[in-house]
C-alpha cells in the first residue's frame, strides 16, 4: 500500500507540472497577435489589394485628359546643295474623351467590385493564419502533456519492475510477471520517444505559423459558438467573406458585360495640338472626333458573348461557395460535438479508472491480482488521460474552427491587440488617379517608405 501511494503522488506530481501554468506562460492571444503581425501571408496579400486599388486609379486616369510632348530632328541631304539640313519639331498634343456610352465609368465601377473582393480574400487569409496558429499551440500542449503523461508512465512501470522483482525475490511471483513488466517498460519507453518526437514537429510547425518558438502555453477554452447548427449556417452564408467576394465578383463580371455592350457604340473625343519648329513657327490644332465600329470581324459580340459566360461562371461560383460553406460548418459543428461528448466520456473513464488502478493494485499485493493485471489497469488509466487530453485539444481547435467557418475569426472580433489595417486608407489615396507631383503623390511616397520600412 506504501509504494502505491508513492506512485499515486508519482502521478499527481508529474501531472501538476504539466497543467499548472506558470507566472510567465504564454497565452493564446500572445501567440495569435505575434502570428497577426509578423505573418508574410498577410503582408502578401495587403500588397495584392494595394495593386487591385492601383486598379481603380488606372480605370480613373482614362476618363481624364491625356497630354503628351514629343520632339523631332531630321537631317537631310538635298541634290541641288549637297550639304545637310537639320531641322527640328515640338509639340504637345491633349486628348480626352468626351461620351463612350459610360464604357470608362463601367469599368471603374467593375474594378471597385474587385476591390472589395480582394479586401474579403484578404479577411479570409487573416482567418487562416489564425486558425492555423492556434491548431499549431494547441498541437504544443496536446504533445507536451503527452510527453509528460509518457514520462509518468515510464515511472510508474519502473515502479512496478522493482515491485515485480522484489516479489520474485521472496517467492510471491514468477520470471514471467517480471519480464512482463520489463516488456511495457521497454514499450513505455518506445512511447516517450514517439511523444517527444511529435512535439519536436508541433514546436516546428508553431514556430512556422506563429513566427517565433513556442514558450510555456497556458490552458485555453473553447471559444462561444452558435447555438444550433442552422443558425451557424445562417450566419456564414450572409457574413462569410468568401461568400461575399463571391457576390463581388458576380457584380464585376455583370458591368463588364454591360461595358462590353457599349464599345458597340459611337464615342466622341476632344484632341488638341500645339508644335514649333527650329524657326520658331507656331501650329495649334482643335478638333472633336467622334468615331464608332462599323466590323471588326465580330470581336465586339464575341467579347459581349465572353462576358456573359464568366459571369455565368461567377453566379455558379457563388452557388458552389454558398454550399461549401454550409458544408464547413456542418463539419466544424460535427466535430465540435464530437470533441465534448469525448471529453465528457473520458472524464468518466478517467474516475473509473482510476478507481479500478486502485482495486487492482491492492488486489496484487494481497496476491489476489498478477502482475500483468496491474499493468492492464495502469494502461487503462494512461489511455484514458490520454483521450482526455485530446478531446480537450480537439474541442479548442473546433470551436475556433466553428469561428472561422462563419467568418469570425479575426483579429477584430477576437479584440486582439493588434494595429488593424485599415483596407480604405490606401484607396482612398489612389482613386482619383493622383500624379507623382500632387499632395497625394507625396503623401503615397510616405506611405510605401513607411510599408517598405
Amino acid at each position: 500500500m506504501k509504494k502505491f501511494a508513492v506512485q499515486l503522488k508519482t502521478i499527481a506530481a508529474v501531472c501538476f507540472v504539466t497543467f499548472a501554468p506558470a507566472a510567465s506562460a504564454e497565452t493564446l492571444a500572445d501567440a495569435l497577435t505575434y502570428a497577426y503581425d509578423h505573418s508574410g501571408l498577410i503582408d502578401q496579400n495587403r500588397a495584392l489589394l494595394r495593386a487591385a486599388d492601383e486598379d481603380v486609379a488606372q480605370s480613373v486616369a482614362s476618363t481624364l485628359p491625356v497630354i503628351n510632348w514629343a520632339a523631332t530632328a531630321t537631317s537631310s541631304a538635298p541634290r541641288t546643295t549637297g550639304a545637310d539640313l537639320i531641322s527640328a519639331n515640338a509639340s504637345i498634343s491633349a486628348s480626352l474623351t468626351i461620351y463612350d456610352s459610360g464604357a470608362n465609368q463601367l469599368a471603374i465601377d467593375a474594378q471597385k467590385e474587385l476591390v472589395l473582393g480582394t479586401r474579403q480574400s484578404l479577411i479570409n487569409i487573416e482567418q487562416q493564419v489564425l486558425l492555423r496558429a492556434i491548431e499549431a499551440y494547441m498541437n504544443v500542449r496536446r504533445n507536451s502533456e503527452f510527453v509528460a503523461l509518457r514520462q509518468s508512465n515510464v515511472n510508474v512501470i519502473n515502479q512496478e519492475l522493482r515491485a515485480a522483482n522484489d516479489r520474485f525475490e521472496v517467492g510471491e511471483v514468477t520470471r514471467t510477471d517480471v519480464s512482463l513488466a520489463e516488456a511495457r517498460l521497454a514499450e513505455a519507453r518506445s512511447l516517450l520517444a514517439s511523444a517527444q518526437g511529435n512535439l519536436t514537429q508541433s514546436a516546428e510547425e508553431f514556430r512556422a505559423a506563429v513566427g517565433r518558438a513556442p514558450g510555456r502555453l497556458d490552458p485555453v477554452s473553447p471559444a462561444p459558438v452558435a447555438r444550433t447548427i442552422d443558425d451557424a449556417k445562417a450566419f456564414a452564408v450572409r457574413n462569410h467573406p468568401s461568400m461575399r467576394e463571391a457576390q463581388h465578383s458576380v457584380s464585376a463580371a455583370e458591368l463588364n458585360i454591360r461595358r462590353a455592350e457599349a464599345a458597340n457604340n459611337p464615342s466622341v473625343s476632344l484632341d488638341a495640338s500645339l508644335g514649333f519648329n527650329d524657326e520658331f513657327d507656331f501650329g495649334r490644332q482643335v478638333g472633336v472626333t467622334v468615331s464608332g465600329p462599323i466590323y471588326q470581324g465580330g470581336r465586339l459580340s464575341s467579347a459581349v458573348r465572353q462576358f456573359m459566360a464568366r459571369r455565368d461562371a461567377a453566379r455558379a461560383g457563388l452557388h458552389i461557395t454558398s454550399h461549401g460553406i454550409e458544408q464547413q460548418v456542418g463539419n466544424a459543428y460535427s466535430f465540435l460535438e464530437v470533441a465534448r461528448a469525448s471529453r465528457q466520456a473520458s472524464e468518466e473513464q478517467i474516475r473509473a479508472s482510476t478507481v479500478a488502478f486502485r482495486g487492482v493494485r491492492e488486489e496484487a499485493t494481497l496476491g489476489a491480482r498478477t502482475t500483468l493485471d496491474v499493468l492492464n489497469a495502469e494502461q487503462e488509466l494512461l489511455s484514458a488521460r490520454a483521450n482526455q487530453i485530446s478531446a480537450q485539444a480537439d474541442e479548442v481547435v473546433a470551436s475556433y474552427t466553428m469561428l472561422s467557418a462563419t467568418g469570425l475569426l479575426t483579429a477584430e472580433h477576437l479584440r486582439l491587440p493588434v494595429q488593424q489595417y485599415d483596407p480604405s486608407a490606401y484607396y482612398n489615396l489612389v482613386k482619383d488617379a493622383p500624379t507623382s507631383t500632387s499632395d497625394q503623390g507625396a503623401a503615397l511616397d510616405r506611405v510605401l517608405r513607411a510599408i517598405g520600412d
